[in-house]
């Protein structure tokens, strides 16, 4: 398959590497004068847990394609979206008519509705996914994260397409199992949600590094994630079609904080995913906790907590 990664992020160069290594044609599509400061070549420092659970160290430099313009009649099979969820509608209206033959996999955050958020793409041409990877850039250019063993696909309750079944076939080559959320706009709330919570307290403490090791912060971050459930519901979201996600939510804090502590700080494929996560400046956080607080002003709905945590997010992740 050939495939075009959107953007020269962590979650399209990690799954970029995979699907290279499966035998997939990979390019990157940057922006012009992009290409030259990016240089030749991607340093990567990855754990990759696709056949262990404590993960296999990756360490190279892996030479990569990119480039900076896309003619509507380009011969892509394949699209991976992934940007922040703030930058999906530019992204959106750049592709339209640039999608050539290929289908689209909008992969990431969304929290606008699904098929409002794709703007004018065509709903036939879209796959949903979710990446099960994470990281960060260090200051040295060297890509730090963690890839995990599934992908997580979902349908808006639609049937299963040759475009999607052929999205997943990719991914399982890249010894990537997909795995299935039948109420997927739901699943992308409640994990938006869930973000919401963890990122208000890693912008309290100045990054989700910070984070390591801090059980209070993390109490903190699931009761603020647990209030903002009555805003998944008051969106439409049935939750007990989501009953594993929110389980941790509820179950009681003196429990699970200290076992989401000591899982971040020993368990390496979550540690070295929180350590890349060092940069203050990072707007993605911001823009989540931001659009999640003006949603529940918006319906009325009660979040004391993000309310305290406004003052960490307010302005800079305004868009």
């Amino acid at each position: 398959m050939k495939i075009l990664m959107f953007g020269r992020g962590v979650i399209a160069t990690v799954y970029g590497w995979a699907l290279e290594r499966a035998g997939h044609d990979v390019e990157f599509y940057v922006r012009p004068g992009r290409a030259a400061a990016y240089g030749e070549g991607i340093d990567l420092d990855l754990l990759d847990t696709r056949r262990r659970v404590w993960g296999q160290p990756v360490v190279q430099k892996w030479p990569v394609r990119y480039r900076e313009e896309l003619a509507p009649d380009h011969d892509f099979d394949l699209i991976v979206l992934s940007v922040s969820h703030h930058r999906l509608p530019e992204a959106t209206a750049f592709l339209a008519p640039r999608l050539g033959k290929a289908t689209v996999l909008v992969f990431g955050n969304i929290w606008a509705e699904p098929l409002a958020a794709i703007g004018a793409l065509p709903v036939d041409r879209v796959a949903w996914g979710f990446p099960q990877a994470g990281g960060g850039f260090g200051a040295d250019g060297v890509l730090r994260g963690t890839l995990l063993p599934s992908v997580i696909f979902g349908t808006l309750d639609q049937p299963l397409t040759a475009r999607e079944r052929a999205v997943r076939q990719a991914f399982r080559e890249a010894g990537l199992r997909p795995r299935e959320q039948s109420d997927f706009r739901g699943w992308l709330w409640l994990h938006f949600g869930f973000n919401a919570g963890v990122h208000s307290q890693g912008l309290r403490l100045g990054s989700l590094a910070k984070l390591i090791g801090a059980t209070g912060a993390l109490r903190e971050a699931l009761l603020t994630s647990r209030e903002l459930l009555p805003l998944i519901e008051a969106r439409g979201v049935d939750l007990r079609r989501h009953r594993g996600s929110v389980l941790p939510l509820r179950a009681p804090t003196w429990l699970t904080a200290p076992v989401m502590a000591w899982m971040i700080a020993h368990f390496a494929p979550l540690r070295v995913n929180f350590e890349a996560h060092s940069d203050p400046g990072t707007e993605e956080p911001r823009a989540i906790c931001s659009d999640t607080l003006a949603e529940a002003r918006r319906l009325g709905v009660a979040v004391p907590r993000l309310e305290a945590a406004e003052p960490t997010f307010a302005g800079e992740g305004k868009h």
